[in-house]
């Protein structure tokens, strides 16, 4: 039995028949419905603002890919607070940060889960340039790279409104979820992070309400 630092938050493994796991499952579908004419495809899942549950829902989403049997790398590309290396217990020594510095190479940096298809690449240690090193050509050929070796890539962020780097990764990646957390979003806020997105010609793919009763 895998031991998770949160198992609670990975419902789509502890409680696979639940309403929620069938959520997770149900959201799957739907992005390989938009993307039914390519073979691999990278996904960013952000928020607005921090505390929605992007992080929640971007674990169980590639749980859920995972156990379909797609290759899935899950990529913390949140290099101010990153979390991923919590929820599924590895090491954070080495990851996106040390990749794109040239200080380590995918194979040492990429991290296989305790889940079948899932690997993890951690966030690494917190640079001082997180939007530089985002916003880089290492990044732009890092992705194209792991396209080559994934069905799935799924792209974990700061929210859009906290830093620029979710902007950026948005722009680069094949399509963008936004998870919002009502009671907790504000209107307004949701629309600024969409014309933000949208801005740099981001894909919308949706927005996942979380956290409902």
């Amino acid at each position: 039995m895998p031991r998770f630092s949160n198992e609670s938050s990975l419902i789509v493994s502890m409680n696979p028949k639940s309403s929620i796991a069938e959520s997770y499952r149900l959201l799957r579908t739907k992005i390989q419905f938009s993307f039914k004419d390519q073979e691999s495809r990278t996904v960013m899942v952000t928020s607005s603002q921090g505390g929605e549950g992007k992080t929640t829902t971007i674990s169980n989403l590639a749980i859920a890919y995972a156990q379909e049997g797609k290759k899935v790398l899950l990529i913390d590309a949140d290099l101010r607070k990153p979390s991923l290396h919590r929820i599924f217990p590895q090491l954070n020594h080495q990851g996106l940060s040390s990749l794109l510095t040239g200080h380590c190479s995918i194979q040492d940096a990429v991290q296989p889960t305790d889940f079948e298809h899932l690997d993890l690449l951690p966030s690494g240690p917190v640079p001082g340039n997180p939007s530089e090193l985002i916003d880089s050509a290492a990044m732009h050929q890092l992705l194209q790279q792991l396209k080559q070796q994934y069905d799935v890539l799924l792209v974990d962020t700061p929210a859009v409104l906290a830093a620029s780097d979710a902007v950026i990764v948005g722009s680069i990646c094949d399509g963008v979820i936004m998870v919002a957390a009502p009671g907790k979003v504000r209107k307004e806020h949701l629309k600024k992070a969409r014309e933000q997105l949208e801005h740099v010609h981001a894909r919308m793919l949706g927005v996942v309400m979380n956290r409902v009763v």
